[in-house]
């Protein structure tokens, strides 16, 4: 395993990298209620963001290695706990008189607890998937081909959270053939999203490497998703 220079406490843009993760994270959950149309096509508006969370899940590993993007994954997860907690006291919090739209407060960002449920589940099961994914090959292929890995990572990853999330959420709610159709929608779409964005990946991981001074093969690295600390 590379490391940097200095300490691994240096690297200057890992906070960076982690804000926006756990940005796109928070926003994807917050603008999921609204579905969008496009031709015959329905899909919740997060998709629009969400997939970045997993092109930076990719950065992460690509550069960090497994550790920090595990690191990273839990830090999303508390701060996503947070906002849910935030929003629902908010909401159960009395209005003032004069305001008329607590109604639609709740419609907006009301949160039905078995959706928080699968939301959760899915988010730690694909991009723990996508990071392992993506580290494992990076070791495989020698550093090589970065586009394999991320689109790799990614369909399985992808895979993953839309499989747990549709199951876990609407199972006995929709019929099995609407599932299966939300599933592989949801899929394609992020995966398009990650071949599109391909060119910036390299871009911005290209970039990180040489400011970082590091490239770090997760070679003799405990995969285990329950830890948080880094080697």
């Amino acid at each position: 395993m590379q490391q940097p220079s200095s300490t691994p406490n240096a690297y200057r843009w890992y906070p960076a990298v982690v804000a926006l993760f756990v940005t796109c994270l928070i926003t994807a959950n917050i603008i999921a209620v609204k579905p969008v149309q496009v031709g015959g096509l329905i899909f919740p508006a997060a998709v629009v963001i969400f997939p970045l969370a997993y092109i930076f899940g990719d950065i992460l590993t690509e550069v960090y290695g497994y550790t920090r993007a595990r690191q990273t994954i839990w830090i999303g997860f508390g701060c996503n706990l947070v906002a849910v907690a935030a929003i629902w006291l908010a909401g159960r919090l009395p209005a003032a008189g004069f305001w008329p739209d607590q109604a639609a407060y709740e419609a907006i960002l009301g949160f039905t607890p078995r959706l928080l449920v699968a939301s959760f589940i899915a988010y730690l099961i694909g991009e723990f998937l996508n990071s392992f994914v993506l580290a494992k090959l990076k070791v495989r292929t020698a550093g090589r081909h970065l586009w394999l890995r991320t689109i790799s990572s990614t369909l399985v990853g992808e895979l993953a959270d839309s499989i747990v999330f549709i199951s876990v959420a609407f199972l006995g709610v929709w019929p099995g053939d609407q599932m299966l159709t939300a599933v592989v929608t949801q899929w394609m779409i992020k995966v398009t999203y990650e071949i599109i964005a391909t060119p910036l990946t390299y871009g911005v991981v290209g970039w990180l490497k040489r400011a970082e001074g590091v490239d770090v093969y997760d070679r003799a690295t405990d995969f285990t998703p329950f830890k948080f600390e880094t080697d």
